[in-house]
Protein backbone atom coordinates (compact mmCIF):
# COMPACT_ATOMS: atom_id res chain seq x y z
CA UNK A 1 0.00 0.00 0.00
CA UNK A 2 3.08 2.33 0.91
CA UNK A 3 4.51 1.25 -2.20
CA UNK A 4 1.76 2.25 -4.40
CA UNK A 5 0.87 5.58 -2.62
CA UNK A 6 4.32 6.36 -3.33
CA UNK A 7 3.71 5.69 -6.97
CA UNK A 8 0.48 7.44 -7.01
CA UNK A 9 2.09 10.87 -5.33
CA UNK A 10 5.34 10.57 -7.43
CA UNK A 11 2.83 10.15 -11.17
CA UNK A 12 1.09 13.27 -9.64
CA UNK A 13 4.00 15.20 -9.04
CA UNK A 14 5.56 14.52 -12.29
CA UNK A 15 2.42 15.26 -14.24
CA UNK A 16 2.12 19.05 -12.19
CA UNK A 17 6.02 19.39 -13.61
CA UNK A 18 5.22 18.06 -16.79
CA UNK A 19 2.02 20.61 -17.24
CA UNK A 20 3.62 23.92 -15.52
CA UNK A 21 6.36 23.17 -18.22
CA UNK A 22 4.07 23.37 -21.43
CA UNK A 23 1.40 25.73 -20.35
CA UNK A 24 0.52 28.72 -18.05
CA UNK A 25 -2.97 30.27 -17.85
CA UNK A 26 -3.54 34.07 -17.27
CA UNK A 27 -7.13 34.52 -16.26
CA UNK A 28 -8.68 38.20 -16.24
CA UNK A 29 -10.29 39.23 -12.69
CA UNK A 30 -12.86 41.13 -14.02
CA UNK A 31 -13.31 43.56 -11.11
CA UNK A 32 -9.91 43.94 -9.42
CA UNK A 33 -7.83 45.36 -12.22
CA UNK A 34 -6.00 41.96 -11.99
CA UNK A 35 -4.42 39.16 -13.70
CA UNK A 36 -4.31 35.49 -11.94
CA UNK A 37 -1.79 32.93 -12.90
CA UNK A 38 -2.87 29.57 -13.08
CA UNK A 39 0.03 26.69 -13.26
CA UNK A 40 0.13 22.90 -12.14
CA UNK A 41 -4.17 23.66 -11.15
CA UNK A 42 -3.64 26.06 -9.06
CA UNK A 43 -4.22 29.96 -8.52
CA UNK A 44 -0.20 31.02 -8.02
CA UNK A 45 0.37 34.67 -8.60
CA UNK A 46 -1.70 37.71 -9.34
CA UNK A 47 -0.97 40.09 -11.41
CA UNK A 48 -1.53 44.04 -10.08
CA UNK A 49 -2.34 47.09 -11.43
CA UNK A 50 -3.45 45.70 -15.20
CA UNK A 51 -6.27 48.84 -15.25
CA UNK A 52 -9.98 48.41 -15.92
CA UNK A 53 -10.60 44.88 -16.60
CA UNK A 54 -13.87 44.41 -17.89
CA UNK A 55 -13.56 42.61 -21.12
CA UNK A 56 -10.21 42.49 -20.81
CA UNK A 57 -7.75 40.56 -23.72
CA UNK A 58 -4.38 39.06 -23.45
CA UNK A 59 -2.69 37.91 -26.44
CA UNK A 60 0.65 36.40 -26.80
CA UNK A 61 3.50 36.38 -29.51
CA UNK A 62 6.81 35.06 -28.70
CA UNK A 63 8.09 35.98 -25.81
CA UNK A 64 5.81 38.89 -25.30
CA UNK A 65 2.68 39.10 -23.81
CA UNK A 66 0.18 42.42 -24.63
CA UNK A 67 -2.90 43.25 -22.55
CA UNK A 68 -5.54 45.27 -23.77
CA UNK A 69 -7.98 47.27 -20.98
CA UNK A 70 -11.13 48.59 -21.17
CA UNK A 71 -9.68 52.07 -20.20
CA UNK A 72 -7.41 52.42 -23.31
CA UNK A 73 -4.13 51.22 -21.79
CA UNK A 74 -1.96 48.43 -23.69
CA UNK A 75 0.41 46.91 -21.03
CA UNK A 76 3.57 44.36 -22.61
CA UNK A 77 4.59 41.99 -19.91
CA UNK A 78 6.72 39.02 -19.58
CA UNK A 79 4.74 35.20 -19.40
CA UNK A 80 7.30 34.03 -18.24
CA UNK A 81 8.79 36.38 -15.14
CA UNK A 82 4.97 37.68 -15.39
CA UNK A 83 6.25 41.42 -15.31
CA UNK A 84 5.02 44.15 -16.93
CA UNK A 85 7.58 45.78 -19.25
CA UNK A 86 5.51 48.89 -20.83
CA UNK A 87 2.51 50.83 -21.15
CA UNK A 88 0.58 53.19 -23.17
CA UNK A 89 -3.20 54.67 -23.12
CA UNK A 90 -4.44 54.85 -26.61
CA UNK A 91 -7.83 56.48 -25.82
CA UNK A 92 -10.66 55.88 -23.13
CA UNK A 93 -12.26 53.07 -24.55
CA UNK A 94 -10.11 50.49 -26.58
CA UNK A 95 -11.98 47.42 -28.05
CA UNK A 96 -9.44 45.54 -30.03
CA UNK A 97 -5.47 44.81 -31.16
CA UNK A 98 -3.61 42.67 -33.71
CA UNK A 99 -0.04 42.24 -33.36
CA UNK A 100 2.74 42.62 -36.58
CA UNK A 101 6.19 41.65 -36.71
CA UNK A 102 7.00 45.06 -36.02
CA UNK A 103 4.18 47.06 -34.37
CA UNK A 104 0.91 46.61 -32.44
CA UNK A 105 -2.03 48.19 -33.73
CA UNK A 106 -5.28 49.53 -31.35
CA UNK A 107 -8.47 49.59 -32.37
CA UNK A 108 -10.64 53.02 -30.16
CA UNK A 109 -14.03 53.21 -29.69
CA UNK A 110 -13.79 56.61 -27.78
CA UNK A 111 -11.65 58.50 -29.88
CA UNK A 112 -12.55 57.43 -33.01
CA UNK A 113 -9.25 56.40 -34.21
CA UNK A 114 -6.62 53.63 -35.12
CA UNK A 115 -3.20 53.90 -32.57
CA UNK A 116 -0.18 52.28 -34.39
CA UNK A 117 2.50 51.23 -31.48
CA UNK A 118 5.74 50.05 -31.37
CA UNK A 119 6.42 46.51 -29.90
CA UNK A 120 7.93 48.32 -27.07
CA UNK A 121 4.30 50.26 -27.06
CA UNK A 122 6.28 53.87 -27.90
CA UNK A 123 3.43 55.49 -30.37
CA UNK A 124 4.33 55.77 -34.43
CA UNK A 125 0.91 56.83 -35.33
CA UNK A 126 -2.73 57.45 -34.34
CA UNK A 127 -4.66 57.23 -37.72
CA UNK A 128 -7.75 59.43 -37.36
CA UNK A 129 -11.37 57.53 -38.62
CA UNK A 130 -13.84 59.83 -36.98
CA UNK A 131 -15.76 56.76 -36.08
CA UNK A 132 -15.70 54.19 -33.53
CA UNK A 133 -13.26 50.99 -34.99
CA UNK A 134 -13.91 47.41 -34.17
CA UNK A 135 -12.56 44.20 -36.13
CA UNK A 136 -9.00 44.92 -36.65
CA UNK A 137 -7.20 42.27 -38.66
CA UNK A 138 -3.72 41.61 -40.10
CA UNK A 139 -3.07 40.07 -43.72
CA UNK A 140 0.11 40.62 -45.31
CA UNK A 141 0.88 44.13 -45.60
CA UNK A 142 -2.43 45.31 -45.34
CA UNK A 143 -4.34 46.42 -41.98
CA UNK A 144 -8.16 45.95 -42.04
CA UNK A 145 -10.82 47.54 -39.48
CA UNK A 146 -14.47 48.12 -39.58
CA UNK A 147 -15.84 52.16 -39.20
CA UNK A 148 -18.67 51.30 -37.13
CA UNK A 149 -20.35 54.29 -37.92
CA UNK A 150 -19.42 55.11 -41.39
CA UNK A 151 -20.71 51.53 -42.51
CA UNK A 152 -17.35 50.99 -44.31
CA UNK A 153 -13.97 48.70 -43.65
CA UNK A 154 -11.08 50.34 -44.33
CA UNK A 155 -8.11 48.78 -45.69
CA UNK A 156 -4.30 50.42 -44.68
CA UNK A 157 -1.55 49.24 -46.75
CA UNK A 158 1.73 49.75 -45.08
CA UNK A 159 4.32 51.31 -47.62
CA UNK A 160 7.06 50.37 -46.28
CA UNK A 161 5.92 46.27 -47.29
CA UNK A 162 6.80 45.33 -43.49
CA UNK A 163 10.53 45.93 -43.14
CA UNK A 164 11.36 47.91 -40.08
CA UNK A 165 8.40 50.47 -38.48
CA UNK A 166 5.13 50.43 -40.66
CA UNK A 167 4.05 53.44 -42.89
CA UNK A 168 0.08 53.10 -43.51
CA UNK A 169 -1.79 54.74 -45.98
CA UNK A 170 -5.57 54.34 -46.41
CA UNK A 171 -5.17 51.45 -49.81
CA UNK A 172 -9.27 51.04 -49.87
CA UNK A 173 -12.33 51.13 -48.58
CA UNK A 174 -15.47 49.26 -49.02
CA UNK A 175 -19.01 50.22 -48.31
CA UNK A 176 -20.82 47.48 -46.40
CA UNK A 177 -23.69 46.59 -44.18
CA UNK A 178 -25.37 48.72 -42.00
CA UNK A 179 -23.62 48.68 -38.24
CA UNK A 180 -20.68 46.72 -38.82
CA UNK A 181 -19.49 45.61 -35.21
CA UNK A 182 -16.94 42.74 -35.67
CA UNK A 183 -14.83 40.50 -37.95
CA UNK A 184 -13.00 37.69 -38.19
CA UNK A 185 -9.97 36.53 -40.78
CA UNK A 186 -9.77 32.89 -42.32
CA UNK A 187 -6.92 32.72 -44.73
CA UNK A 188 -7.64 35.30 -47.17
CA UNK A 189 -10.87 36.27 -46.30
CA UNK A 190 -12.51 39.29 -44.01
CA UNK A 191 -15.78 38.50 -42.74
CA UNK A 192 -17.57 41.35 -41.25
CA UNK A 193 -20.68 40.97 -39.24
CA UNK A 194 -23.46 44.03 -38.75
CA UNK A 195 -25.96 45.00 -36.07
CA UNK A 196 -28.38 46.23 -38.36
CA UNK A 197 -28.13 44.20 -41.64
CA UNK A 198 -29.40 40.55 -41.83
CA UNK A 199 -26.22 38.56 -43.22
CA UNK A 200 -22.46 39.32 -43.10
CA UNK A 201 -19.60 40.79 -45.36
CA UNK A 202 -16.86 39.38 -47.06
CA UNK A 203 -13.79 40.60 -48.82
CA UNK A 204 -11.73 38.88 -50.64
CA UNK A 205 -8.20 40.45 -49.58
CA UNK A 206 -6.02 39.07 -53.08
CA UNK A 207 -8.46 40.40 -55.24
CA UNK A 208 -10.35 43.55 -53.13
CA UNK A 209 -13.44 42.54 -53.76
CA UNK A 210 -16.82 42.22 -51.41
CA UNK A 211 -19.93 40.55 -51.56
CA UNK A 212 -23.00 40.67 -48.89
CA UNK A 213 -24.08 37.27 -47.77
CA UNK A 214 -27.42 36.45 -46.14
CA UNK A 215 -27.51 33.59 -43.57
CA UNK A 216 -30.62 31.47 -44.01
CA UNK A 217 -31.40 28.49 -41.61
CA UNK A 218 -34.76 26.24 -42.22
CA UNK A 219 -36.88 27.07 -45.05
CA UNK A 220 -34.70 29.91 -46.27
CA UNK A 221 -35.41 31.77 -43.27
CA UNK A 222 -32.98 34.91 -42.49
CA UNK A 223 -30.69 34.80 -39.34
CA UNK A 224 -32.02 37.90 -37.64
CA UNK A 225 -28.77 38.76 -35.97
CA UNK A 226 -25.27 37.72 -36.41
CA UNK A 227 -23.22 37.56 -33.48
CA UNK A 228 -19.77 38.35 -32.23
CA UNK A 229 -17.27 36.54 -34.68
CA UNK A 230 -15.39 35.70 -31.13
CA UNK A 231 -18.11 33.51 -30.64
CA UNK A 232 -18.32 31.83 -33.96
CA UNK A 233 -16.57 28.50 -34.00
CA UNK A 234 -14.63 27.17 -37.61
CA UNK A 235 -13.74 23.36 -38.37
CA UNK A 236 -12.32 22.23 -40.68
CA UNK A 237 -15.62 21.51 -42.71
CA UNK A 238 -18.30 22.80 -40.71
CA UNK A 239 -18.93 26.34 -38.84
CA UNK A 240 -20.93 26.91 -35.61
CA UNK A 241 -23.02 30.12 -34.80
CA UNK A 242 -24.54 30.54 -31.41
CA UNK A 243 -28.09 31.94 -32.42
CA UNK A 244 -29.36 35.69 -30.77
CA UNK A 245 -32.01 35.22 -29.28
CA UNK A 246 -32.69 31.58 -29.98
CA UNK A 247 -32.10 28.11 -27.65
CA UNK A 248 -29.88 27.22 -30.96
CA UNK A 249 -26.68 26.23 -32.16
CA UNK A 250 -26.73 27.08 -35.93
CA UNK A 251 -24.66 24.50 -38.38
CA UNK A 252 -23.29 25.84 -41.73
CA UNK A 253 -20.73 23.89 -44.04
CA UNK A 254 -17.98 26.45 -44.88
CA UNK A 255 -19.75 28.08 -47.74
CA UNK A 256 -22.81 28.88 -45.25
CA UNK A 257 -25.11 26.47 -46.43
CA UNK A 258 -27.27 25.49 -43.72
CA UNK A 259 -26.66 21.79 -42.00
CA UNK A 260 -28.53 21.84 -39.23
CA UNK A 261 -29.89 23.77 -35.68
CA UNK A 262 -28.87 21.79 -32.70
CA UNK A 263 -31.24 22.76 -30.01
CA UNK A 264 -29.54 23.58 -26.65
CA UNK A 265 -30.70 23.88 -22.87
CA UNK A 266 -30.81 27.89 -22.94
CA UNK A 267 -29.89 31.39 -25.48
CA UNK A 268 -25.97 30.49 -26.09
CA UNK A 269 -23.26 33.10 -26.19
CA UNK A 270 -19.92 31.43 -26.64
CA UNK A 271 -19.05 28.18 -28.78
CA UNK A 272 -15.43 26.91 -28.52
CA UNK A 273 -13.90 23.80 -30.58
CA UNK A 274 -11.61 21.55 -28.47
CA UNK A 275 -8.34 21.77 -30.40
CA UNK A 276 -8.72 18.17 -32.26
CA UNK A 277 -12.28 19.81 -33.25
CA UNK A 278 -13.91 16.93 -32.04
CA UNK A 279 -16.08 18.43 -29.55
CA UNK A 280 -18.13 21.89 -29.44
CA UNK A 281 -17.97 23.62 -25.70
CA UNK A 282 -21.48 26.03 -25.56
CA UNK A 283 -21.82 28.74 -22.66
CA UNK A 284 -25.05 30.13 -22.26
CA UNK A 285 -27.21 34.14 -21.11
CA UNK A 286 -29.61 34.14 -18.80
CA UNK A 287 -31.21 31.57 -16.48
CA UNK A 288 -29.00 29.11 -18.05
CA UNK A 289 -25.43 31.01 -17.15
CA UNK A 290 -24.30 28.61 -15.00
CA UNK A 291 -24.33 26.27 -17.62
CA UNK A 292 -22.37 24.43 -20.29
CA UNK A 293 -22.84 21.83 -22.84
CA UNK A 294 -20.54 19.90 -24.78
CA UNK A 295 -21.77 19.03 -28.33
CA UNK A 296 -20.03 15.94 -30.70
CA UNK A 297 -19.10 17.64 -33.69
CA UNK A 298 -19.24 14.51 -36.09
CA UNK A 299 -22.76 13.74 -34.64
CA UNK A 300 -24.07 17.07 -33.47
CA UNK A 301 -25.69 16.02 -30.97
CA UNK A 302 -25.05 16.90 -27.18
CA UNK A 303 -23.34 14.45 -24.92
CA UNK A 304 -23.06 15.98 -21.39
CA UNK A 305 -24.03 19.32 -19.46
CA UNK A 306 -22.46 20.90 -16.45
CA UNK A 307 -24.02 23.15 -14.38
CA UNK A 308 -21.56 25.40 -12.33
CA UNK A 309 -21.92 27.62 -8.95
CA UNK A 310 -22.37 30.50 -10.84
CA UNK A 311 -22.01 32.25 -14.30
CA UNK A 312 -19.83 30.85 -16.87
CA UNK A 313 -18.18 33.77 -18.64
CA UNK A 314 -15.32 31.78 -20.65
CA UNK A 315 -13.97 28.49 -21.26
CA UNK A 316 -10.51 27.28 -22.51
CA UNK A 317 -9.26 24.28 -24.05
CA UNK A 318 -6.17 22.74 -23.03
CA UNK A 319 -3.80 22.30 -26.09
CA UNK A 320 -1.99 19.64 -24.12
CA UNK A 321 -3.86 17.52 -22.35
CA UNK A 322 -7.74 16.36 -21.82
CA UNK A 323 -8.78 19.39 -20.02
CA UNK A 324 -11.43 21.85 -20.51
CA UNK A 325 -11.43 25.49 -18.21
CA UNK A 326 -14.21 26.84 -17.23
CA UNK A 327 -14.76 30.75 -15.91
CA UNK A 328 -17.16 30.54 -12.61
CA UNK A 329 -17.19 34.76 -12.39
CA UNK A 330 -19.74 34.83 -9.44
CA UNK A 331 -18.18 31.77 -7.73
CA UNK A 332 -14.62 33.08 -7.31
CA UNK A 333 -13.43 29.97 -9.57
CA UNK A 334 -12.19 27.87 -12.27
CA UNK A 335 -13.42 24.75 -12.75
CA UNK A 336 -11.66 22.06 -14.75
CA UNK A 337 -13.24 19.34 -16.61
CA UNK A 338 -11.65 15.98 -17.33
CA UNK A 339 -12.31 15.49 -21.55
CA UNK A 340 -12.47 11.83 -21.28
CA UNK A 341 -14.27 10.92 -18.86
CA UNK A 342 -16.23 14.75 -18.77
CA UNK A 343 -16.26 15.26 -14.95
CA UNK A 344 -15.33 17.89 -12.68
CA UNK A 345 -11.71 17.48 -11.83
CA UNK A 346 -10.62 20.28 -10.02
CA UNK A 347 -12.10 23.67 -8.63
CA UNK A 348 -9.27 26.47 -8.94
CA UNK A 349 -9.61 28.65 -5.50
CA UNK A 350 -8.61 32.12 -5.11
CA UNK A 351 -9.35 33.38 -8.34
CA UNK A 352 -11.58 36.89 -8.36
CA UNK A 353 -14.03 37.27 -10.50
CA UNK A 354 -12.80 35.50 -13.07
CA UNK A 355 -14.01 35.73 -17.41
CA UNK A 356 -11.40 35.23 -20.17
CA UNK A 357 -8.71 32.50 -19.78
CA UNK A 358 -6.08 33.11 -21.65
CA UNK A 359 -3.33 30.11 -22.69
CA UNK A 360 0.43 30.34 -22.79
CA UNK A 361 2.57 27.38 -24.13
CA UNK A 362 6.23 27.84 -23.15
CA UNK A 363 7.10 25.18 -26.11
CA UNK A 364 5.09 26.11 -28.92
CA UNK A 365 5.10 30.38 -28.13
CA UNK A 366 2.39 31.11 -30.31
Amino acid sequence: MKLLLSALLLGSTLFSVVLSAKEKYFVVERESESVAVIEDGLAKRHMEHMHNMNHGIIKFDGDDAYLISRDGYVVKFDPKTEKKEAEYKTSKSAIGFVIGKHYIAVANYDDKSVDILTRDLKPIDKIVTGSKNVGIKIYKNYLIFAEMDKDKVAVLKDENAGKGLPKFKRYKEFNVGKMPFDAMIEGDTYIVGFFLDKGFGVIDLDKMQYKMIKVTAEENKPVLKVPHFGFWSLSKDKTFIPAVGDNKVLVYDKKFHWIKNITTQGLPVFTSLSPDKKYLAVTFSGKDFPTIQIIDTKTLKIIKTFTFKGKVLHVRWSKEYPKLYVSVNDANQVNVIDTNDWYLEREIFQVKHPSGIFLYRTENKK
